[in-house]
Order: C-alpha cells, then structure tokens, then sequence
C-alpha cells in the first residue's frame, strides 16, 4: 500500500499538535497534572486561546491525548520485551517485564503518575484508554498462562476463571496473547497471574516513583525481584 500523502495543512496542523502536547509535558514534568494549562502554552507558542482551542477541545482533550500516549509506549515497551524473552524461562520473561514496566515509570515518572496516580478531580479519561492499559499488560497474560497456581491462589484463580468466561472483552484480551479459548482453565489462570502482578507492581512502582522509599533502608527493586519471584514461585514459573 502507497504511503498517505497529507497535505501541508495537515502537516502543519501535527506539528502544532506535537508542539503543544510537549509543552503539556514539560509543565505536567514541573508541576504535575495542575500545572498544565492551555492558556500558558497558548502564550508560550505565540498562539491566541482561541486558535489553541483548533488543536484540542480543551485541557481534558489534551490530558486525554496525553494518556493515551502514554499507555501506547509501556505497551510497546512491554511487547519489545516479551517479545525477545528467552523462549520456556517464563520467570525469566516475567522479570524482564516487571523490570521494563518499572524502567519506563521511572525515567519518566510525570507520565507514569498521570496514568496510574491519583485521579483528577473530575476529569474522566476516555473510554479508549481501558484497551491501551490492557495492551501494556498483554505479554504478561502470555506468560502466566503455562503457570500451576499452588493452593492458596485458588480464590483468585477461581474468580479470575469466572470474569474471563463472563466478560466477552476479557476473553478476547486474553485470547489474543494467549491463544486460549475462555472455557480453557489456563485462560483463567493466566489472567489470575497478570491481575496479582499487576497489583505489586502498580503497589512498588507507584510508591517508588512517588518518593516514599526514601530513607527507608532499602532499595526498590531489589524488593520487587523478591516479589516477582515469590509471584513466580506461586504460579510453579
């Protein structure tokens, strides 16, 4: 298929797109999600209010555009490194996703919290977003899905194992990396694993980047390796 041609109106109009998210960026890095204002980056690109409001409806828009961002590259991040983990060394594989995961949070901790931080008052991010947070856990389904849960995570596994067969979007999500139909066992148990590995690292990487291990007398990611590897260990990885 021929490369789209877009006129030099559209590209114009990317550009001022680009611009104008990095700016967003750049005060969301300084101030955090407050501190990101149209009005300021109207005025710092030479722009009007109005002729911004071209570009994006308002900052919701923005902030929306923003996240999406976002969740798109730790879900490439994550599929680059799932995608190149060493062929039966699940635990292996789910190490190098935790660390890949907490490695893009922390070098970039200001979009890292405007996903997974706490909600702005009244802002609602869209309906989209759901699938991009799904697609940057996917490659985790794909490694819990050859896990033996051991006896205490039945529970989980169990209710893990109903929401997969109940949910139409859930079974195709865990279809897609998996391969596996929902009435299959491991659909649940793959799903079971990547919601409890979700919940740590979300748990480490969130107080990491947020700056409360400090001063604690450890370091970050020697306690996540340990609670991958306890994960690990309960999933038979």
């Amino acid at each position: 298929m021929a490369a789209e041609v877009r006129s030099p109106r559209a590209r114009y109009r990317e550009q001022n797109r680009a611009e104008i998210k990095a700016a967003a960026l750049q005060q969301l890095a300084e101030g955090g999600v407050q501190a990101v204002a149209l009005t300021r980056i109207a005025k710092d690109m030479g722009l009007s209010g109005p002729a911004l409001y071209r570009y994006f409806a308002g900052r919701d828009d923005l902030l929306g555009e923003l996240i999406r961002d976002a969740y798109d590259e730790v879900a490439q991040v994550t599929e680059q490194v799932g995608g190149a983990a060493p062929a039966g060394d699940a635990r292996a594989a789910l190490h190098a996703l935790a660390d890949a995961y907490r490695g893009w949070a922390v070098a970039q901790p200001h979009r890292y919290l405007l996903i997974q931080g706490t909600p702005l008052p009244g802002y609602a991010a869209p309906p989209d977003t759901l699938l991009r947070a799904r697609a940057a856990l996917g490659p985790f389904l794909t490694v819990f899905a050859a896990g033996t849960p051991t006896e205490p995570l039945r529970p989980v596994v169990a209710e893990m194992t109903a929401w997969v067969r109940e949910d139409e979007n859930i079974a195709e999500w865990v279809a897609h990396h998996t391969g596996l139909p929902s009435r299959d066992k491991a659909a649940g148990v793959a799903l079971a694993g990547t919601v409890l590995a979700w919940s740590q690292l979300h748990g480490t990487v969130s107080l990491e980047v947020s700056g409360q291990y400090a001063g604690m007398g450890h370091r970050a990611p020697t306690l996540l390796t340990a609670q991958i590897d306890t994960l690990a260990d309960s999933f038979g990885l």
